[in-house]
């Protein structure tokens, strides 16, 4: 979880869940200040992820894990809430610390991979390496608990339930319960269970229904219910109307459902909220292919090839477009092009097989 150098300033902050400790509104205004963005959900330009604690309380450990794996694997840097607000100067840094994760992992027998996830959920009094003495006391209750039949969600659930997670070094915790969750975290030998809400809930009204109609119209979305999530991603856009994000997802539902023209607003509207928004113009591109304005769907096309120079997708696009508008040359060109950022795909093949049929057809035509 090594934060990237550079800093702030350029950087594109996603987030994964509600806030716990801080309003996001007004960690979006501090990054705002110091020059980087902060979006809701996660784009390709996306360079820090912060996991929200509030996703614990909806979403299971799998799902986090899987969440988790996807984001590091795109090359992304991870924050806890803890984390993020440290690298704003929203919260002060724990105490100098010089135990290595490596030395953390050896000391405690915590695995590595819970290590993480605790970290990712500030269990720990740091939020990465270097961690502290009182870090690796933590992770040697919290091994002991795993071992004893708790999930790291589990603890992560519990642990800010009872004050600052330094304080619970010097208290005794244990797992399970003749209540009948097998899992649940306890003080002073069973005694006490863990219970309550997260600490620094300092979010308004607004701050807690956005997050949750968010989240509700993701989930419409994936569900496939496009009319019920653009309702929900339009109520979003009522409380927050500069959600690009929002303004994407919705013009996707939109698309989805249909509804040609209102699509094409939101996603001209995602892009005047957001005129880096790369995945927005690739695709209102399509949506402009698939209406028969190529003049226009060749334009977005273009545009989204400049903003990101990686992404494949609107390069193999435009080369189809071309090849079926019967610019050979042109299509050939992109053809090739896409090879160059995708060399194994079945996307891959289409491209190589597009490049022969127009090598043959240009030596067709010399002949």
């Amino acid at each position: 979880m090594t934060i990237p150098a550079g800093g702030i300033p350029g950087a594109v902050f996603g987030v994964v869940g509600a806030l716990a400790a801080f309003p996001l509104r007004l960690a979006a205004r501090e990054l705002a200040r110091q020059h980087g963005q902060l979006r809701r959900g996660v784009t390709r330009r996306t360079s820090h992820v912060v996991f929200g604690r509030m996703v614990l309380a909806k979403t299971d450990d799998a799902e986090i894990e899987r969440r988790a794996d996807v984001e590091r694997g795109a090359g992304r840097a991870l924050l806890s809430e803890n984390g993020f607000l440290r690298l704003l100067g929203l919260m002060k840094a724990p105490e100098a610390s010089a135990l290595s994760r490596q030395s953390l992992i050896d000391q405690s027998r915590l695995a590595a991979v819970d290590l993480d996830l605790l970290s990712l959920f500030d269990a720990f009094e740091h939020d990465r390496e270097p961690y502290s003495f009182r870090d690796l006391i933590l992770a040697r209750k919290y091994a002991g608990l795993i071992s004893g039949g708790a999930s790291w969600g589990a603890i992560a659930r519990s642990v800010h339930r009872s004050g600052p997670v330094a304080s619970l070094t010097a208290k005794s915790l244990a797992v399970g319960s003749a209540s009948g969750r097998p899992d649940a975290i306890y003080l002073e030998n069973g005694q006490s269970e863990l219970d309550g809400q997260l600490l620094f809930d300092l979010g308004t009204v607004d701050d807690d229904t956005l997050e949750e109609l968010f989240a509700e119209a993701e989930a419409a979305e994936e569900e496939g219910r496009h009319d019920d999530a653009a309702v929900l991603y339009q109520r979003c856009l009522s409380i927050d109307p500069s959600d690009a994000v929002a303004a994407f997802n919705r013009a996707n539902c939109l698309r989805g459902a249909g509804r040609v023209n209102e699509a094409a607003h939101d996603y001209a509207r995602a892009i005047k909220l957001d005129p880096g928004f790369v995945e927005a113009w690739f695709n209102l591109a399509g949506l402009m292919s698939d209406e028969g304005r190529v003049a226009s769907a060749r334009r977005h096309l273009v545009k989204a090839i400049t903003l990101d120079k990686t992404y494949a997708d609107p390069v193999f696009n435009l080369a189809r477009l071309e090849f079926a508008a019967g610019n050979l040359a042109e299509a050939r060109r992109n053809w090739v092009r896409y090879l160059e950022l995708d060399a194994d795909s079945e996307w891959a093949r289409m491209a190589a097989k597009g490049i022969q049929f127009v090598d043959l057809q240009m030596a067709r035509t010399a002949g």
